[in-house]
């Protein structure tokens, strides 16, 4: 407990100055951090699987959904880059009390995702960088979804999880990456970004296409061959998991995605 406070008392008495130690809270902000190429100001991360290579020696402060505090403050970060849902509301309010310099980074549209590399090139010092970041970024997802559009899109379901039965809601950046491949999320009502839904919910929806990460997963919905994606042995397997990381690698993510639901009946 000594060491936080000391270390909290260095962190708060540094001066106002231009960010030059950064600490990322979700493997999707540090991917940014280095497509700004701001890699350099990186000084620590929180792990959430296998880290890019240009940042495996950095110090770690914790794992997704554990922050370890007293490692963060020891790296006396002048920006926190946080992602809400990589550590619990209690952490998140903690750092707030602490005055900890935080950017809350949660994009729900991809056009929210490309104004983010404009918000966090600024604070970083990478403007530049930000600008010409979010002119390809939408660049892109405009031809993807002049390409790929459908007069009528696909009815589509993408599994989370199987026991329980979770997928994506409305609100969530995978859904609107959907609409640009010509898709529709079947669950687009739902407002929590990972909704728990029933099996009968999915059956009565009747799905063109089931997404799932794995295998096993999609093998599971064999049992019911009156459903339109197993008749018509539309169940596949996520084509880039960069899907689920909102940075701007999510671009080449969405592609494989449309060159996948292309294929569709």
């Amino acid at each position: 407990m000594r060491a936080i406070t000391l270390c909290l008392l260095l962190l708060l008495a540094l001066p106002a100055a231009a960010v030059e130690r950064v600490v990322t809270l979700a493997p999707s902000l540090t991917e940014i951090m280095l497509e700004l190429d701001a890699g350099n100001l990186l000084v620590g991360l929180l792990d959430g699987g296998e880290r890019p290579a240009a940042v495996a020696q950095l110090p770690s402060v914790g794992r997704y959904g554990q922050l370890e505090l007293e490692s963060l403050l020891e790296l006396q970060p002048d920006l926190v880059l946080l992602w809400p849902d990589s550590i619990s509301r209690a952490q998140r309010q903690q750092l707030q009390r602490m005055g900890i310099p935080l950017l809350v980074v949660e994009p729900r549209k991809l056009a929210d995702l490309a104004e983010n590399f404009i918000e966090i090139g600024t604070r970083v010092g990478r403007a530049d960088q930000g600008q010409q970041l979010r002119q390809q970024f939408n660049s892109g997802l405009a031809a993807l979804r002049q390409r790929y559009q459908r007069e009528q899109p696909l009815r589509l379901f993408y599994q989370v999880w199987d026991t329980p039965l979770y997928t994506i809601g409305g609100q969530q950046i995978i859904s609107d990456a959907l609409s640009i491949c010509g898709a529709e999320n079947i669950f687009a009502e739902l407002t929590l970004p990972a909704p728990q839904v029933s099996v009968e919910a999915v059956l009565q929806a009747n799905p063109e296409v089931i997404l799932a990460g794995a295998q096993e997963q999609l093998d599971a919905w064999r049992l019911w061959p009156s459903v339109a994606a197993v008749e018509r042995k539309q169940l596949w397997r996520v084509p880039d998991a960069g899907l689920e990381r909102p940075s701007f690698q999510m671009l080449r993510a969405v592609g494989k995605l449309c060159e996948r639901l292309a294929e569709a009946r």
